[in-house]
This record gives C-alpha cells, structure tokens and sequence, in this order.
C-alpha cells in the first residue's frame, strides 16, 4: 500500500456517552461498527456527505463485536446501502445480530441476578426493540486469521481478541497497522468508571496479544475510555497513547482480578450493599459509582471471575491469579 488509507470517526449520541463508527476510505468503502438504528441516517449520511462520499458506497459493515450500541445500526445501514454491503462479525456474536432476544438472555443470565429488577427483562427488550435497527443474518462469519481485501490494494485483516465478549475482535488495516477494537480496551472504562468484560483471562491475554504482536500504530476504541487520572482517552489513539492505553488496562485488570479473586476466596455474601454480593471488591478498589446503571460492567465484570473460578476453591491459582 503506497498512499495512506484515511480514516474518519463518526459520532453517534446515546445516553451517557457517545458511540463512534469509522469509516474506512477505500476503492470498497468500509465501516466499522454501526451504532445504534438512528446512527446511520443521523450520524453517517451527513458524516460522509461532508467529506464527499455516499453512504450507498459502503460494501463492508465491519462489527467489533455484537453489542446493541455497535450492532444496532447495521440492519438499517445495510438497507441504505441497497443491501449491497457485507456483513461481517465473528461467529461467536452473530447470534447478538441475528435475534434480539439474544441479547436479553444475556442480561437474564448474567447481571440480572445481582440487579434485582423486577422490570428488566422487559426493560432491556423494550431497549432492543428500540436501539437495534432490524435482525440480520450476517454475510461473513471469521473466527480470526481472516483476510478481507477493500478492493485495490487494500486489505485488512481479522484478530481474535475475545474477552469484552466471546466474539470481539480487531481489525487491521494491513500495512499501515490501524487498529480498530470496538470495546476491546476498557481501561478504567466508559461512564461507568469500570471495566466491562465476560471473559477475564481472554481479556487479559487480548490484551496482551494486543501490545506484544499487533503493536497497533494507530488504535481506534469505540468510546472514549477514562485512564488511570480519570480524564477520558480520545477514540484515536497514537502509538505513544496506544501504549499507555493497553498497560493501563492490563495494570486495571490486574487489579480488579486481585480484589475479585480475594473476594472469591473469602465466599460470597450477600448484603444490603449495592454492590452485593461483590462489596468488598468496591471497598477494595475504591469504587464508589452506581453499579446498577446498565450495562453494568461491575457487575458484568464480576459475574465473569465468579464463573471462571469457583469461589469455594482455595486453591494456589485462586489466591495468586492476577
């Protein structure tokens, strides 16, 4: 590749903070993630517009990961492309892009049990029905090691990088090494102020794999992630930014994996702490946010460590992970 292939975040409000798209200039236009079902007319149409381009163009829709807030947008995207885009996202996640209802068994499986709201499955399907543009069978399923060709002499290829959920994964735009990781690189987190991932080992070495093989020269997030001095990253981080990035959220992990081991190990207790049954890893980390704020990452988080490791386990793995 002789010419740079630009890049150009797109923004999408919602909620507490925002969701962002990218669009990826090639000969077959791409974009990764898609918001929720306003985000393509509002967001991108105008987006595009701006810097000449047409949303029709697109041919690929480039998934993350497959939740609402980067899935929601892709049945109505796909539309506005003449149905003409492809779809892509990894196997272990379409099921969040083909049914709604995925993702509230999800919350029901998970989370719920700690929140203890009487209304929240219908709360979150209320929310699906209204964020998720249209249930779509996706054209691609990768598993990671796939290559996509853009057209030209463009290509990017697919990472595995489970850990956020089952199925994230990272695309790399070959030979100029950007980066895109949806949620994949929490650091501290989003509004919430914690980290939000199912699988704390695929996190960890995600991460790991991340800075040790990738070493990304630009890496594009999905939200702007707060760092260790509570002032949020931008979603377009530079090698120098990149760096800091993956070691915080490798240090944060670390940390979190400490208080919720030692929580484990200790039993589990249920209180009247927000935070029950997990409220010694709050006390030990200093958390003092509203855990019940969806999509609840403490929780989310903690509920991933307790099905990792038994908590009546007093083994040396138990006392010494993290």
């Amino acid at each position: 590749m002789t010419t740079p292939i630009a890049v150009h975040p797109i923004v999408s409000p919602w909620g507490r903070f925002g969701l962002y798209s990218f669009f990826i200039d090639a000969p077959e236009p791409a974009i990764v993630d898609t918001g929720i079902a306003s985000s393509p007319a509002e967001g991108m149409v105008p987006a595009l517009e701006a810097i000449g381009r047409r949303i029709e163009d697109v041919r690929w829709i480039l998934l993350t990961h497959g939740h609402i807030d980067h899935i929601g947008g892709a049945h109505a995207l796909w539309e506005l492309t003449e149905r003409r885009a492809q779809v892509v996202i990894h196997e272990a996640d379409a099921p969040m892009l083909r049914s709604r209802r995925a993702h509230v068994d999800e919350y029901l499986t998970g989370r719920a049990q700690y929140l203890k709201d009487p209304d929240g499955e219908a709360k979150l399907t209320a929310a699906t029905n209204a964020v998720i543009s249209g249930e779509l069978e996706p054209t691609m399923l990768v598993k990671g090691g796939e290559t996509i060709s853009l057209g030209g002499d463009v290509t990017v290829s697919v990472h595995s990088i489970p850990g956020h959920t089952a199925g994230s994964v990272a695309y790399v735009i070959d030979g100029q090494n950007d980066v895109f990781v949806g949620d994949a690189v929490q650091v501290h987190g989003a509004a919430n102020g914690f980290p939000g991932f199912v699988d704390p080992a695929g996190y960890r070495s995600s991460l790991q794999y991340l800075s040790d093989q990738i070493r990304p020269r630009h890496l594009y997030l999905g939200h702007p992630y707060r760092g260790a001095d509570g002032e949020p990253f931008g979603v377009e981080l530079d090698a120098a930014q990149t760096r800091r990035a993956l070691k915080e959220s490798i240090d944060v992990e670390a940390q979190v994996s400490e208080a919720a081991c030692g929580c484990l190990a200790a039993g589990l207790q249920d209180t009247d702490s927000p935070y029950s049954p997990f409220a010694r890893v709050a006390g030990d980390l200093g958390y003092a946010a509203d855990p019940t704020l969806e999509p609840s990452p403490f929780f989310t988080t903690l509920h991933g460590y307790r099905t990792t490791f038994d908590p009546t386990t007093k083994n040396e793995e138990l006392r010494t992970h993290g």
